[in-house]
């Protein structure tokens, strides 16, 4: 394993685990922590975000161009993982068990799905 990828390895991780923990405390009225929780899920989105730009400073690549195609996979991608988590709300916070695992594994297919649009198909 390359020293870039072990280290947005490890970056990556941390970021998720913050935004998820975050999350949990801020949507979980159980927890008492909305302020915490949205502190701690935006700590995890900025250090996702710095994740990204130290692999890519590692592996010398530039940033990609922000045109309408990259603009279109990025709403695509928001929205699927926003599906996906739709899902898994209706399963554990509203006890719809078979709708939500039938919304959470569309948006398993959406979030799939994008690995076709963006390496394309040979």
């Amino acid at each position: 394993m390359k020293k870039s990828s072990f280290v947005a390895l490890i970056m990556g991780t941390v970021s998720g685990v913050l935004f998820a923990l975050g999350m949990c405390m801020a949507l979980l009225p159980e927890w008492n922590a909305f302020t915490e929780g949205v502190v701690l899920g935006g700590a995890g989105l900025l250090l996702g975000a710095i994740t990204f730009f130290v692999w890519c400073k590692m592996e010398n690549k530039k940033l990609p161009q922000m045109n309408g195609k990259n603009l279109l996979r990025t709403i695509y991608g928001v929205i699927a993982a926003l599906v996906f988590g739709l899902g898994m709300c209706m399963c554990l916070v509203w006890k719809q068990i078979i709708w939500g695992t039938l919304v959470g594994l569309l948006g398993i297919i959406m979030l799939i799905a994008l690995i076709p649009m963006i390496k394309g198909i040979k």
